[in-house]
């Protein structure tokens, strides 16, 4: 079953939305954005604070909370995540699963410590990542800002092997521009793992739903301003894809 999931990314409490991870405009409240696509039908909703890894802070926990009081499905959360004890607070919260990227490439010992401790079905590896010259991917950090050089495909493999149980990888070069998923980088990502790949960043119309799911073997296809915006809900889409 394919799933269909809304990102709400998080700046200073509020729902904010950017193109290549950058130009980034408040939308709305997070409570509301939650209520409306979990009675929409989302399968899981996915929250990430895109700003607590570099203003060194820790994600907001009462806005887990919040959200969890209004939704019956699953909820990711990610960002601001240094440490063990911050994943276990985030699942404290009422977080079901936990998204690490940056200090996850700084120190790869957090992807097996937190696996053996909370399961691996509750880590998820977020990875934000962008095409080189030569057709290369590299692994990005600090919200996108930092090129770490790493290759991406190498990464997604090792984070697998040390536990990781899902892979949440966005595309930068497509991430707002609504002209459709990197097909390509799914592709590539999904022929060198074996567990579940959610496709992020790009979704601009019905089509690109279907896309990658007949052309790449992802799992879960996420998307936030088409659904924030209201060009379609969470509804249209699964009636398109026959999945209602």
């Amino acid at each position: 079953m394919k799933k269909i999931i809304p990102c709400l990314d998080m700046k200073d409490g509020m729902v904010v939305k950017g193109v290549n991870f950058v130009g980034i405009k408040e939308v709305g409240d997070p409570v509301e954005f939650a209520k409306k696509y979990c009675g929409d039908g989302a399968d899981e909703l996915t929250m990430l604070d895109i700003t607590a890894t570099v203003e060194s802070r820790k994600t907001k926990l009462y806005i887990i909370s919040r959200v969890k009081k209004v939704i019956d499905i699953p909820l990711t959360v990610g960002g601001g995540v240094r440490h063990i004890a911050d994943i276990e607070d985030i699942l404290a919260a009422g977080a079901d699963k936990v998204g690490i990227n940056t200090a996850a490439v700084k120190d790869k010992s957090i992807i097996k410590e937190a696996a053996y401790k909370f399961g691996s079905e509750k880590i998820i590896l977020a990875v934000d990542t962008k095409r080189q010259t030569g057709g290369r991917y590299t692994v990005y950090i600090n919200g996108g800002r930092d090129d770490t050089g790493i290759g991406l495909i190498e990464w997604v493999k090792e984070a697998e092997q040390l536990g990781a149980g899902e892979l949440l990888p966005t595309s930068i070069d497509t991430d707002g521009m609504t002209g459709g998923y990197d097909i390509e980088l799914y592709n590539l990502i999904c022929g060198a793992v074996k567990i579940p790949v959610t496709a992020s960043g790009g979704c601009g119309k019905l089509e690109d739903f279907r896309e990658v799911f007949d052309k790449t073997n992802v799992s879960a296809a996420l998307a936030a301003s088409v659904f924030h915006f209201g060009e379609f809900t969470v509804k249209d889409v699964k009636k398109y894809l026959g999945l209602v």
